[in-house]
């Protein structure tokens, strides 16, 4: 793919999403948002020819009793398609409406740190340790295997942190870890590192995949001590910019951003960002977003991923031949039945074909 222009882009989802660009080169514009008799909306410019992608998502969505979602595609570098879709009265979802990118977040904290090593200031297999200082709680020592742990260890979910044998210390761990360390909710990214500076890895660095936010966490880490930047600051001004994407950035626990949609759910918990014991909405307070910025902060659109996506072409210059090959390489252990990997911030499953070897590609949110 070429690189998609912001003026397709702009054309497509625009705020009422009637903007007059043809898509797939064929099909009637239609005026949005589209009210069915079962209460079903849909919103953006309806391309006759694609409609096949607005009845999948109604199926998948009612399936699962989904009420908001939104789909854009993109092919041969144009966008073709950017839909809001919902049956929820109260609120109209745009193509343009931000959500929770949770996981996907990862595919920006990658490149992050691809672009770094591009640039000539760290390298992917440098170690952790020689980059973020590990300084464990008194009586606690650090596992003799961390500076086993590279740069691209972490990436590959290789790193040897292991949630279904241990914990997750970003979901569910804040209490007892700000009980542990005699610190006030909501926690700090140092009270985290601290705290897992004293943990045990549950397998060798290397010998077994693992899917770890904190591997992720950490790898936002070494970001903002090699550049001296936040890590949202860095990602923005290396990564997003070039593409022209403004609206991603950093989701809140408790305020909804211009644009974003609400969350609902039938769970609550207790609150994390203050002592307080409150019972919250489990959207709105069960979990830090400050924490998870590295490993699933961010908010987006489905068109800015979209365009985040023409990154792997190549687009906006964000990385290099040779840094894009890393982030489809096959990783020392941990390719499943089916031929697919963890590579760099994206799954990645390879097949041949008569102009070579190529790559489905594709966020993992688990």
């Amino acid at each position: 793919m070429r690189t998609v222009s912001r003026r397709t882009f702009g054309k497509l989802v625009g705020a009422a999403g009637a903007a007059g660009a043809a898509g797939a080169g064929a099909g009637t514009l239609l005026a949005t948002p589209a009210y069915a008799a079962d209460g079903w909306v849909a919103t953006g410019t309806a391309v006759v020819a694609l409609s096949s992608f607005d009845d999948a998502m109604k199926s998948f969505m009612q399936a699962r009793g989904v009420s908001a979602g939104q789909l854009a595609v993109a092919y041969n570098g144009r966008l073709v398609l950017a839909r809001g879709y919902g049956n929820n009265s109260a609120e109209t979802i745009q193509p343009t409406s931000l959500f929770r990118i949770a996981s996907l977040s990862k595919s920006l904290t990658a490149a992050a740190v691809l672009r770094l090593v591009q640039d000539g200031l760290i390298g992917l297999d440098d170690p952790v340790t020689s980059v973020l200082d590990f300084i464990p709680p008194t009586g606690q020592s650090v596992d003799p295997r961390l500076p086993q742990v590279t740069l691209r260890r972490l990436l590959q979910h290789l790193g040897g942190w292991d949630r279904d044998l241990a914990f997750d210390p970003l979901h569910g761990r804040d209490h007892v870890i700000a009980q542990a360390l005699g610190v006030p909710l909501e926690l700090r990214k140092e009270d985290v590192l601290r705290y897992m500076s004293g943990q045990p890895l549950q397998h060798d660095p290397g010998s077994t995949v693992a899917y770890s936010n904190y591997g992720y966490f950490l790898a936002g880490r070494v970001v903002e001590k090699v550049t001296g930047m936040s890590y949202e600051a860095y990602v923005k001004q290396k990564l997003l910019a070039p593409l022209g994407i403004t609206r991603m950035t950093h989701g809140k626990a408790l305020t909804r951003l211009t644009g974003e949609v609400s969350y609902r759910s039938q769970y609550t918990g207790r609150t994390v960002l203050d002592d307080s014991g409150a019972i919250v909405p489990a959207p709105y307070g069960t979990f830090s977003m400050s924490l998870r910025d590295a490993n699933g902060g961010w908010v987006a659109s489905a068109v800015d991923m979209v365009r985040w996506a023409t990154m792997l072409d190549g687009a906006g210059g964000v990385l290099d031949g040779a840094s894009l090959a890393k982030v489809t390489a096959v990783p020392s252990t941990g390719v499943n039945g089916n031929g697919w990997y963890y590579g760099l911030g994206w799954a990645v499953r390879p097949f041949a074909t008569s102009g070579g070897t190529k790559y489905n590609i594709w966020w993992a949110s688990p």
